[in-house]
C-alpha cells in the first residue's frame, strides 16, 4: 500500500467546532475529509479557505446515523486519499425544540440520539477495522479517534435531556473502543467542551453572557472553536500516547467543584 500523509475524516466538519478542528489541522499538514449534511455548495467557502491555506480537503456529505451514509462516507475517504488516520466524531445536533424532560417527545429523542451517539458508534466501529487493517500492515502508522462530547455529559439540562443523554453515552462509547483497540495500538480519547461560541449556541448569547458574569466558569468568557481544535491537535499528534480513554476538558474551569 503507498502511504500518504496522514488523513482525518472529522463529522461535522465545516461549521462551529468541527471546521476549528479542520482548521488546526489542516495547518499541521493534515488531509482532511469533511462530513456534512448541507450540500457541497453551501459548505463551499468554508472548504475553499482551507484549500487556500494549502489543506488538501474533500467534502463528504451525509447523515452519519444512517448506515448507507456511513458506508459510503468510509468508502469516499478511503477512494480519494487510500487511508485513514483518525477519526474525530464531531457531528451532533441540539434538540430542535428545548421542552420540559416531561414533555420530550420519542421523535426528538430518536433524532439526537441517531445523530449524537448511534453515529458515533457504528462510525468508529467500520473506522476501526479500516484502521486496524493498515496499521497490521504498517505498524509503525499512527492511528487515533477522538470523540467530542459535551459537559452536557454530566451536567444536567432538564429542558434538553435526550442531548445530555446522547453525550453521556458517547463517553462510554470512547472508553468502549479504547478497551477493544488497545491491543491494537489505537489510542481513542474524548473532547469534552463546555460554552463553546458556535451557531449552535448563538440563541444563547444572552443566557451564558449574563451566567459568564455571574461565575459560571473560572475563565469568565465563551470558549472557542479554536481552543477544542488545539486540544484534538494534540491528541492526534501522539502528545498524549499513554492516556487512551480518558476526558481532555475545554471548558474553561466549568466543571471545578467549588464551595
Amino acid at each position: 500500500m503507498k502511504l500518504m500523509k496522514k488523513t482525518a475524516l472529522i463529522t461535522g466538519g465545516t461549521r462551529g467546532i468541527g471546521l476549528g478542528i479542520a482548521r488546526k489541522l489542516a495547518a499541521e499538514g493534515w488531509s482532511l475529509a469533511l462530513n456534512g449534511v448541507r450540500p457541497e455548495e453551501q459548505a463551499r467557502e468554508s472548504l475553499d479557505a482551507l484549500r487556500k491555506n494549502g489543506a488538501q480537503v474533500i467534502y463528504c456529505r451525509g447523515n452519519t446515523g444512517e448506515a448507507d451514509d456511513r458506508r459510503r462516507i468510509i468508502d469516499q475517504v478511503l477512494k480519494s486519499y487510500g487511508q485513514l488516520n483518525a477519526l474525530v466524531n464531531n457531528a451532533g445536533v441540539a434538540p430542535k425544540e428545548r421542552v420540559d424532560l416531561l414533555e420530550t417527545s420519542e421523535e426528538s429523542f430518536d433524532r439526537v440520539m441517531g445523530i449524537n451517539l448511534k453515529g458515533p458508534f457504528f462510525l468508529s466501529q467500520l473506522a476501526a477495522k479500516v484502521m486496524i487493517e493498515t496499521k497490521r500492515q504498517n505498524p509503525g502508522m499512527p492511528m487515533a479517534m477522538v470523540n467530542i462530547s459535551s459537559i452536557s455529559a454530566t451536567v444536567v439540562s432538564i429542558n434538553r435531556g435526550q442531548y445530555c443523554i446522547s453525550k453521556a453515552g458517547l463517553s462510554m462509547v470512547t472508553q468502549l473502543f479504547a478497551a477493544r483497540l488497545a491491543e491494537e495500538g489505537i489510542p481513542v480519547y474524548e473532547v469534552r467542551p463546555g460554552i463553546i461560541q458556535t451557531d449552535m449556541t448563538a440563541g444563547v448569547q444572552e443566557k451564558y453572557d449574563k451566567l459568564f458574569t455571574e461565575g459560571l466558569a473560572l475563565q469568565p468568557r465563551w470558549g472557542t472553536a479554536e481552543e477544542v481544535g488545539q486540544a484534538v491537535a494534540a491528541l492526534l499528534r501522539g502528545e498524549f500516547s499513554y492516556s487512551t480513554g480518558q476526558i481532555f476538558m475545554v471548558d474553561g474551569g466549568m466543571t471545578v467543584q467549588r464551595l
